[in-house]
């Protein structure tokens, strides 16, 4: 009885999970396109699209190690 509720759990933060790669993913794509289409890319833009990329594969390394597959 104790046990049954840890499959639930997992499942849950692992649609948590996806669902965060999911936002990251579109904030990183945004990050980048407004990269390209400034015309001067300041230090500051640099940072946020590096930080936005960074979030991005942390996150895409933890769903690898808790061998999440995405569907």
């Amino acid at each position: 009885m104790l046990f049954r509720k840890k499959g639930k759990l997992k499942q849950e933060f692992d649609d948590k999970l996806v669902d965060l790669m999911h936002d990251t993913r579109d904030e990183w794509q945004q990050q980048k396109g407004l990269a390209e289409m400034s015309l001067e890319k300041s230090p500051q833009l640099i940072a946020a699209e590096k930080m936005a990329e960074a979030r991005y594969f942390y996150l895409f390394k933890e769903a690898r190690h808790r061998k999440i597959v995405i569907k």
